[in-house]
Parts: C-alpha cells; structure tokens; sequence
C-alpha cells in the first residue's frame, strides 16, 4: 500500500528509495559544510504571517502576468540539469507537467532534452505553459550564442543567464562520488562528447567541476551583459544575485528582470539565505525590473513569505526532482498543485484574495532575544521565549544533518 505523499517531505522521501545514491547526492547536496543549504529553509521560519481576517476570502486569485505572459500562479520551475537521471522522460515530462499546471519552466543549458524536444512537450496540447532558456556563458561564445538563437526560434520566453559560476563550488559529495552523468546520457544540446559531458574520465575530481573549469567563461563581466543583449531581442535576467550593489548595477545595465539566487547552495558556502537577502535586492531595483527569487521553498506559506517581501513569483527546483523521480510527469503536477493548493490556502487564511494584496504588511521578522542563566556553579543555560539567533543557526544545522530540512 502506497503511503499518501502530502509535503514534499514525503515526496524526498521517496525519491531517496528510488534513486541511485550518487543521483540523489547530485541533486540534493550543497557546497562545502552545506550551511547555507541549511539556512535557505530556516530563513523562512525566521518570519511570521501576520493575517488580516474579515475579508470575504470565499475566492482566492493565484494567477500573475510574468514576463509577458499569464501563469496560473506565482510559482515556477527553476533550471535544474540533466532530469533524466531522475526519470527516462526527464525535462520533457517536466514541461508537461508545467503546461498541465498552467506556469512556466526554465530548462537548464545542461538538460538531457533538446531545446527543441523540451519546447514541443510544453506545447502539445492546448493547455498553458510557458518556457526560459537559462544560460551559461561558454568561453566559445558562438556556441553561446547557438543556444540563444535556439531558444528564440522554438519559442522560448526570455534568457536567465547564470552570473555565478566561473568555477563550481565544491560539492564534497559529488567529489567522493566522482559524479559524472550515466553512459546512456548526455547534455543533449550539445554535439561534441567534451560539451555534452559523456566523456568517461574525469579524474578523482567532480566530472561536472572538470566540466566548468573547462568550458564555462570565468572572464564574464558586465560588459557581457551587455553583448548578451545586443544579440537577442528576448527579455534577460541575471541569475544569482544576492546582494543590493549587484540589484542597482543590473538595472543600470537594462536587465529585464532579476532572479535572487545563490544557486541552490551549491556555489558559495556561507553566503546568506536567499530569502534574507530578497528585500534588499528589491528595494535596490526601486521597482525599474522585477524580482524573482529561488532557494528554500517547500511551502505554501513559504510562497507566500517572499511575495511580502517582494518577490514577483518564486521558482522551485529540488521537489520537482523530488516529484519526477516518484512519477514522472504525474509526480511533478502533484508537486505543483500541492504548492498551489497551500498557497492559496495560506492566501485566503491571509486575508489575500489576489496576488496583488499580498504585501510587507502580511509578514514579521521575529526578534530573537535571549540571556545567559545560572543553574549552578559553572553551569550555563539560555533562557528565551525564542531561540536566539545563534541558537537558530545552531538548531537548523543540526536538523538538516539529521535529514529533517
């Protein structure tokens, strides 16, 4: 008898049965000690909704003008690469499933599903959807550029393109499993074994590292911003910004739109929680772009917490993995609408009948106060009504090495 899956816990639960060990550490893993991993969840606990009652909340509207285009809500599909590791149908049934919903998906430059393949899928049918293309920039940046004119002919939306990563962060569990991708697969959109990642030997090192150093431009500046926008007429937006200064030199640039990012952990280590950083990044655009934000939301309520702070919409990238590897395109649906349905029930418990009414107002930061207590001689205690910072810091590492973030 299946057990009924109604978090997303449930959904990683499962897809740890199912997945091959070094899979399910490529997906899940952070950089290093794995603390900003950690903290990307606890941020959200670090706020409280503040609801307003009486507001006739007997229909609650989810649905959002993105980039140009409707979407069912303010939750999307984040880039994540090669899902046909986790399921045979991979990016293709991940797009299904986002047209099925009615929101939009980035596919990731290193899917295993052809630009084109992945287009097709999200628009088989009549129902809506929507697609990005995120973007690394290759040292060859006429490769680069292939992509882009890839994406523009199959119909894709905008550019993400990834500020990030001039070199990967150091994933330990990918280095202790000399991760490389399955023989049976490969970065589809690329031709030659060295860029479509099926070569065999990558030394005692991450293949994927070996992959970056080699390929990926750790020149880039905000002058290929620039270029980057000389070459496409679709809108851009810079991912993995996580700080005020970098949100005010984007909009100077023109960017379109501004994804608060610290690439699910994995870059970094010790960088601060994308949530916590959100409202800087917003108040620097002053309203001149919109801002998006990835990392940590596994709730509705979640969800709810960055649209407070600023966010145009969210994107999630861990429980559609979570969702693919326990069903395939059906798996991702349910990750979806399970999101959707506690959104819009924290919404109407809110007292937000739209998006729109969702403001600052609707969130607060605790304020965590302690003092140091005496129980004895030489015996030290904290004594709070709510965990001290520090005490949080300590508590959430402590809960994330026991599996429970």
């Amino acid at each position: 008898m299946s057990v009924q899956r109604v978090c997303v816990a449930d959904f990683e639960e499962q897809a740890k049965k199912v997945l091959p060990k070094a899979v399910y550490d490529y997906y899940r893993s952070g950089a290093d000690e794995q603390n900003t991993l950690a903290d990307n969840v606890a941020a959200f606990n670090r706020w409280r909704l503040v609801p307003q009652v009486l507001r006739d909340v007997s229909r609650v509207d989810l649905s959002v003008f993105l980039l140009g285009q409707s979407l069912s809500m303010p939750i999307c599909v984040a880039a994540t690469a090669m899902q046909r590791m986790a399921h045979p149908e991979g990016e293709t049934a991940t797009a299904r499933a986002c047209r099925a919903v009615g929101t939009g998906m980035m596919l990731s430059s290193w899917a295993t599903s052809t630009i084109e393949e992945v287009m097709s899928a999200m628009t088989s049918a009549s129902l809506g959807g929507v697609m990005w293309l995120q973007l690394y920039i290759y040292k060859d940046r006429e490769l680069t550029l292939s992509l882009v004119r890839r994406a523009e002919e199959a119909g894709y939306k905008a550019i993400f393109v990834t500020v990030d990563t001039p070199y990967l962060g150091k994933r330990r569990d990918d280095m202790r499993n000399h991760f490389k991708l399955p023989p049976h697969l490969s970065m589809s959109n690329f031709s030659s074994a060295s860029l479509a990642f099926s070569e065999r030997n990558y030394g005692n090192d991450s293949g994927l590292a070996v992959y970056v150093a080699n390929a990926i431009d750790p020149s880039l500046s905000w002058d290929d911003i620039t270029w980057l926008k000389k070459h496409t007429y679709l809108p851009v937006i810079l991912k993995g910004v996580v700080n005020g200064e970098d949100a005010t030199q984007a909009v100077n640039y023109g960017v379109d739109g501004i994804l608060v990012s610290n690439h699910g952990a994995r870059q970094l280590d010790g960088v601060p929680a994308t949530l916590d950083v959100l409202e800087e990044v917003v108040q620097a655009a002053q309203g001149r772009c919109d801002v998006y934000m990835d990392g940590g939301v596994r709730r509705g309520t979640d969800v709810l917490k960055a649209l407070a702070l600023g966010a145009k919409a969210v994107f999630i990238g861990r429980p559609v993995l979570w969702g693919l590897a326990c069903q395939g395109e059906q798996g991702v649906i349910e990750i979806l609408e399970l999101l959707k349905k506690e959104l819009r029930l924290a919404m109407a418990l809110s007292g937000c009948r739209s998006v729109s009414e969702v403001n600052r107002a609707r969130v607060r930061k605790m304020e965590f106060t302690s003092r140091i207590c005496h129980s004895g001689p030489g015996d030290l205690f904290f004594a709070t009504g709510a965990h001290s910072a520090f005490q949080h810091s300590i508590l959430a590492r402590a809960a994330f090495l026991q599996g429970d973030l």
